[in-house]
Order: structure tokens, then sequence, then C-alpha cells
């Protein structure tokens, strides 16, 4: 399988994310859909915080057997500097968030470059595009580094791994779509196409891209820190949505919509773990 075939099919992988997107165009979805759409999100994300983090440990854990303690401590360093960073980071960017919120209010706030941009821009009457724009940025990261594993087999020679990553990646990249915009649904904003097509590049891109650059560079560390990166900014997804949940006040929905995205997740990995990840 040439180059060119392996990076369309990697962008195949990524771009399936658009099949959940749609979901953001729901118009006024009751209080109790609401609820639900924002507990299956959180099921989805914690899955994804799951599987990102079991990726990135692994490295750490396999140096460990292997009494390799040096490489070990690097990685782990790299794992904990990632998660940090992808974590405090959003706290910061949220307080960033409030300030320019604080600023709208006022009527001082700049305008922003471009109407796509402007509507995942902070606003003072929308966090919700915040928090998809959040979402995104996680999940992006996470498909980079699954973009990383899908080049880094196929410059290794093993093209059916390849081949299967994709598969499985693109069926789970269609839940991820409807996790990014869970939070506007829930809150019954309806986002234009444009902002949608924008969600999805950065969410589903990084596959591609990642796709393109793994097929050259085979690399642990690099993984490992966009693998942590990737699951501080879900952990923080995944509080903020805890606490629209404990708002909606629906507590026996919530708890069946998450252990309904958890399984989500769990299912749609299933092509991945055939192939022996």
């Amino acid at each position: 399988m040439s180059s060119s075939q392996i990076a369309l099919l990697g962008a195949i992988a990524g771009f399936t994310i658009y099949l959940g997107l749609p979901l953001g165009r729901l118009r006024r979805p009751a209080p109790h859909l609401q609820a639900v759409l924002n507990a299956v999100a959180v099921g989805i994300l914690v899955f994804l915080l799951w599987d990102v983090l079991s990726q990135a440990w692994e490295p750490v854990d396999g140096a460990l057997g292997a009494h390799h303690w040096g490489t070990a401590a690097a990685n782990g360093v790299v794992l904990v500097a990632g998660l940090t960073a992808g974590l405090v980071g959003l706290v910061y960017y949220d307080k960033w968030a409030a300030r320019r919120r604080a600023t709208a209010d006022a009527g001082e706030r700049p305008a922003a470059p471009g109407a796509a941009i402007a509507e995942l821009a902070p606003k003072s009457r929308s966090q919700a595009a915040e928090l998809a724009l959040m979402i995104a940025t996680g999940i992006g990261l996470h498909n980079f580094a699954e973009g990383l594993a899908i080049g880094n087999s196929a410059a290794r020679g093993e093209i059916s791994l390849a081949v299967l990553l994709i598969l499985g990646f693109g069926l789970h990249n269609a839940t991820e779509g409807f996790g990014i915009v869970a939070p506007l649904a829930a809150e019954g904003e309806r986002p234009s196409w444009t902002a949608l097509l924008l969600l999805g590049l950065i969410g589903g891109g990084p596959t591609f891209v990642g796709t393109l650059i793994g097929r050259h560079l085979v690399n642990d560390v690099l993984s490992i820190a966009f693998l942590g990166l990737a699951a501080g900014s879900i952990l923080y997804v995944v509080i903020e949505l805890l606490a629209v949940a404990r708002r909606a006040a629906l507590k026996d929905l919530t708890t069946w919509g998450i252990l309904g995205g958890l399984l989500l997740g769990f299912a749609t990995d299933a092509v991945v773990t055939a192939a022996g990840v």
C-alpha cells in the first residue's frame, strides 16, 4: 500500500468525526434529552480518558518491567508534564475566558477575526461553545497520537495492522463527534455548519496529520507527550460536564447516560482490540 493510500485512509479515519457532529443542530431538545446527551458525552470521554492514559502508560510500564530505569523515568516525566499542561492549562484558559466575558459584559470585547471563529470564541452568553472547543482540542490531541500509531505501523511494514487501526479509529471517532457537540445540544444552542466544520477539523484533522508524521517519525516520547496533553484536557472537560449534569438534577438519567456512553466507547474500540494493540 502506497504512502498516499495510507494518508488517505488516515484522513478518512479522522474525519468520520463528522458523522456525530450534526447532532449539535438539534432544535431546543427537551430537558431530559439534554441531560442524556450530556451524560452520554461524559461516558464517552471517561472511556477516552482511560484509553489515552493506558496508551501513555504502556511505554513507562514496559521500561519498568525491563528494568530500564532511566527510560522509565524520562517517559514518566514526559507523561506527568503533558497531563499537567493539559489539565492545569485549561484551568488558566478558563480564567482568561472569564475575564474576556467580563470585558464583553462591559462592552469592551474586541471583534473576533471571522464569523466561525467568533461563534466559537468566549462569549458572555455562551459557555457551551467554549466547552465544545475544549473537547475538540482534547480529542484532536488524542487523535494526533492515534495518527502516529497508524503511520508508525505503516512505516514498519505492518500494513494489515495499520488498516485495522484505521478501521477501529474511524469507527471510534464517529462517537467522538457526538461528544464534541453534546454541550451545545444540551444547552439548546445550534452552531452553524461552518462552526461544525471547524470543530471537525480541530478534532479529526490531527489524525491525518499524525499519520503523515508517523510514516517518517517513530518516537515514543512524542506520542506520550501528546497523549498526556489529551488526557489532561479530557479530564478537565469531564469535570465541567459533571458540573452541568449536577445542575440538571436528573441523577437516574445521568447515571444511565454515562453508562451508555462508556459502553459505547468500549464497543467501538473492539476493532482496535481485535488488532492486538
